[in-house]
């Protein structure tokens, strides 16, 4: 049957071709009347042409948008996104963008939801990289719709490795009593510093000195989220002797080690010597889970815990730290004691 006119035809090209049909349109004629074709794309069958001329006449879109891959959508994304997040986020984003090498030359219309599950599926990686590769699928359809390349989110049909229930276990008072029994240990302090204060351990070995307030008795630091980003944190009574020690070498790091900044694999070595050395088996993180603890059994404020952890909450808006706010945090911390 004739399509309309003005609908558009496809045809088959000469030669041998992998995708010999042509879905075009007469977009205008030139001077001497010949006519100059939109192509909407090439296919390896007259109806996968027809169906592409179908969708064109019944949403028109950008041809030239249509033909940008995954990875000229990603570059441009990224340089749009990026300076927006921190570089752990970004660096997540990148690596899981390593893992679709496969569809990196795709034009990103065609890319099916089981094209993206086979990546997710073929990482050869837990639940942790599977979901960073589902979470970059939809951030890329959300910017791909946009541009109007899509007109549906493939990434909400895909699924991931579910996320195990933590194995991560707060340190019990009899192990906290019995770091305190070894405080004057190498680097004994910071393990004290890191149940007192909330922070990751990238976080406290990042923090530089200059960012320590002696006399306000705070700490600015933190990483991750952008809840999380130069947060304040009061420095606990119980700790302010070691910050203070720590502060007045006059390193640039308040974690030194012969005057520069300790890495964490370096620490990670004098943490394993320390849990082995008293029969305990914690991780750097489960300090963290043990500060949260502390202040709920405390009965912290919500609102004053999740701004030391550096948590996003519906209770914490834009983070101001006026003196009130700073004494409110001061004031919950202090609920936890020996």
């Amino acid at each position: 049957m004739r399509n309309p006119n003005g609908y558009g035809s496809v045809v088959k090209l000469s030669g041998s071709r992998r995708r010999p049909y042509c879905a075009r349109k007469t977009k205008e004629r030139d001077e001497r009347g010949y006519p100059v074709y939109l192509v909407i794309g090439y296919f390896r069958t007259r109806e996968e042409g027809l169906m592409a001329l179908a969708e064109y006449n019944r949403d028109p879109y950008d041809i030239d948008l249509a033909k940008i891959t995954m990875r000229e959508l990603f570059d441009r994304w990224s340089a749009r996104d990026f300076p927006k997040m921190s570089a752990s986020s970004a660096g997540s984003h990148r690596a899981a963008m390593a893992h679709c090498a496969p569809l990196h030359g795709m034009p990103y219309k065609s890319v099916k939801a089981y094209q993206m599950q086979q990546m997710i599926d073929g990482c050869g990686h837990g639940y942790s990289t599977q979901g960073s590769i589902k979470n970059l699928f939809g951030k890329l359809d959300l910017y791909a719709m946009e541009l109007d390349i899509i007109g549906r989110r493939n990434s909400e049909l895909i699924h991931a490795a579910p996320i195990p229930e933590t194995s991560k276990r707060p340190f019990a008072r009899a192990e906290i009593d019995l770091v305190w029994e070894h405080q004057a240990e190498d680097f004994a302090d910071t393990v004290l510093m890191l149940i007192y204060s909330g922070f990751r351990i990238n976080e406290l070995l990042g923090i530089e000195t200059e960012n320590v307030s002696l006399e306000g008795k705070w700490i600015k630091g933190g990483l991750k989220t952008k809840a999380g980003r130069d947060r304040i944190v009061p420095i606990h009574p119980l700790i302010f002797g070691f910050v203070k020690k720590r502060a007045e070498e006059g390193n640039k790091h308040l974690i030194s080690l012969g005057g520069r900044k300790l890495g964490q694999t370096r620490y990670y070595a004098f943490w394993r010597g320390f849990m082995k050395a008293h029969g305990m088996s914690h991780t750097p993180h489960e300090c963290r889970h043990t500060f949260r603890s502390l202040l709920d059994s405390a009965g912290a404020n919500k609102k004053c815990i999740d701004l030391m952890m550096g948590h996003a909450s519906r209770d914490v808006g834009e983070r101001v730290y006026t003196h009130k706010t700073l004494q409110e945090l001061a004031d919950a911390l202090a609920l936890v004691t020996r």
